[in-house]
């Protein structure tokens, strides 16, 4: 297995990526795209790409960040799903990856099964999805009472908005740069109100954010959805979106009218366009936020931790891991969680601080409230 710069791939393997992704429906989520790896390190996030051949032929890809000594998946920490781009049935075996002074590889959300990291997975987590294919009738066939309430209410609420701010209006695809970045202005008040280090401070995600928006490959790009009551914005989503299956990235609203849950009407709009914009399902991310609980008519799974030669460094990890969990769960977690908040207005992390679940830039980016 050889790690090569984005720019040195040749076209034999871009060939064999899209080869591979294409024969195996495990990878159909905007994160294996190639656009995706080759959008972010035009963004200026170096990309490295290790690439494994057999008889010639390349048979598996696996896109990533180089930080020294660590791999981290290609798009961290805003990558929903990570893991190798290989045939169906196929497996890898991470320890390849280690070569050329790497030690380890790091990965937060691999989709599981994930043949060949079975060792290397220290937790699983669901990552909710909702089946869209076939509208908002088929939805509420198969989304549990509380989403079916949610949705009804939002109709209600809309209804009243328009009642009282004016017409509710609402765009499945907005191109407007101005919007995208009111979306990621309400992302930073967020995180810095929540006490969570700022995604956005880095200029480049802002930058991939905005190319993603204009990209025009008929397969793949960004989708910027907006609702408006009236003249006012009040609710917003940016995702990606690859053939028929878009991930809920970047969901915000404007705390003026949170009463009206403007993100459950935004999200039922999508519902309802999805099936003319020729999307399938919409995946929400790992998480188990209370309205990813209602909305989702499915789950799959992702898996959390480090392949490395050093037991030293993976028994610290798994060990801190398992402190965090544990606090997390106990009578004291709502305490340690403001605890922690009041830190983070204090000192915000690295990017590679290791904190508690709900606290990291990489959670807030597809989970958050939907109000």
């Amino acid at each position: 297995m050889k790690l090569v710069p984005f720019d040195g791939l040749t076209t034999k393997d871009l060939d064999a990526w899209g080869r591979l992704r294409d024969a195996n429906p495990q990878l159909d989520s905007p994160y294996f795209d190639l656009e995706f790896a080759r959008a972010v390190h035009e963004s200026g996030h170096d990309v490295h790409v290790a690439v494994r051949e057999h008889g010639g032929e390349v048979d598996a890809l696996l896109a990533c960040h180089r930080d020294g000594s660590n791999l981290r998946p290609v798009g961290w920490p805003g990558a929903d799903f990570q893991g190798p781009v290989l045939s169906a049935g196929t497996s890898f075996a991470p320890l390849g990856l280690l070569t050329n002074g790497i030690r380890s590889f790091t990965f937060d959300h691999l989709l599981v099964p994930a043949n060949g990291f079975e060792p290397w997975i220290d937790a699983r987590e669901v990552s909710p999805f909702i089946d869209v294919s076939i509208g908002l009738d088929g939805y509420l066939g198969r989304v549990s009472r509380t989403g079916r309430d949610n949705i009804a209410q939002a109709r209600r609420r809309a209804a009243k908005a328009e009642r009282e701010h004016g017409s509710v209006r609402f765009s499945a695809q907005s191109t407007d740069a101005a919007m995208l970045q009111r979306v990621i202005d309400l992302k930073r008040n967020q995180y810095a109100a929540t006490g969570v280090g700022d995604y956005f401070s880095d200029v480049r995600r802002q930058r991939l954010m905005r190319s993603l928006l204009v990209m025009r490959n008929p397969t793949f790009g960004g989708i910027l959805s907006t609702l408006h009551f009236g003249d006012r914005l009040a609710a917003a989503h940016f995702g990606l979106r690859a053939g028929r299956v878009m991930h809920w990235w970047f969901p915000v609203y404007e705390p003026e009218f949170g009463s009206y849950s403007p993100g459950w009407i935004l999200l039922r709009e999508l519902i309802m366009a999805a099936p003319g914009l020729g999307i399938a399902r919409i995946d929400l991310g790992r998480g188990d936020d209370e309205y990813k609980r209602r909305a989702k008519t499915g789950e799959s799974w992702v898996g959390c931790g480090v392949v490395t030669r050093s037991t030293v460094l993976r028994t610290a990890l798994q060990i801190r891991r398992s402190g965090l969990d544990a606090a997390r769960d106990s009578r004291f977690g709502p305490v340690l969680h403001h605890i922690v908040r009041s830190l983070r207005g204090r000192r915000r992390p690295s990017a590679g601080a290791i904190t508690p679940r709900g606290a990291d830039p990489e959670e807030l980016t597809s989970s958050g409230e939907l109000s």
